[in-house]
């Protein structure tokens, strides 16, 4: 039977890495690309603001093609979508069966990236997906959402993955915490309400090491700098 050849969405971060991991596990899968948004005007990842040079050794010891994805400095939502539109038809054209996303539990989002695909034939898979607890539990959704992130960090991290802090939001993590190991003191470290795994975009990081990559990126955190609102570790190659 043939695999679905499959597109990964790429940020370069844990999450990303880790679907690359639980995709791997299933053999009617084959994960034939990593799909990354680039800030041309920067070269780096969008969002997380990795150096491409980073990005792409982080692609050669996963084993994958990287698929970047140009985009204008601050791009606009109408910008965006023409251009991922674009990446959907060569998407088609190269005969992906289906995309991939590392989100965890923000409903909102994956509602959206269902809207955006509706009439691509693309199946889109969520292998991180945490699912909602069961009727008759009734927790706080905030408390609840922590929990379960709680436990896939650790999962990844008993499993080897490691990753370096790229970029936090300082109306909710103080600046200290950019360019810091993604461990378990950090988890120890981080103040109530910031989600394990940073899903609510409370901070990025870049994965260096883990079981999908076939040997570790050298990096080290350089300058601290402040840009747009965030703060930033200048990862850089070791």
């Amino acid at each position: 039977m043939a695999k679905k050849r499959t597109l990964l969405s790429w940020s370069s971060g844990k999450d990303s890495a880790w679907s690359l991991q639980v995709l791997r596990q299933n053999p009617a899968i084959e994960v034939v690309g990593l799909l990354t948004t680039v800030n041309a005007e920067f070269d780096r990842v969008a969002m997380h603001g990795v150096r491409s040079a980073l990005l792409e050794m982080q692609a050669e010891a996963a084993g994958v093609d990287l698929w970047r994805v140009p985009l204008p400095n601050q791009c606009t939502d109408a910008q965006y979508a023409e251009i991922m539109t674009g990446q959907i038809e060569k998407a088609r054209a190269f005969g992906i069966d289906a995309v991939a996303f590392g989100d965890l539990f923000l409903e909102d989002l994956r509602a959206f990236r269902e809207r955006q695909m509706a009439e691509s034939r693309i199946e889109l898979l969520f292998p991180l997906w945490l699912p909602a607890p069961g009727q008759g539990e009734l927790p706080e959704a905030g408390a609840e959402n922590k929990k379960r992130s709680g436990s896939l960090a650790e999962a990844m991290q008993v499993a080897g993955l490691r990753a370096r802090v790229t970029c936090v939001d300082p109306r909710i993590l103080d600046r200290s915490f950019a360019g810091r190991e993604w461990d378990e003191a950090f988890l120890r470290d981080l103040p109530d309400g910031v989600d394990p795994c940073g899903e609510n975009g409370e901070f990025h990081t870049f994965a260096y090491e883990g079981p999908m990559l076939t040997h570790a990126v050298p990096v080290e955190a350089g300058e601290i700098i402040e840009r747009d609102g965030f703060v930033f570790a200048d990862l850089i190659p070791a």
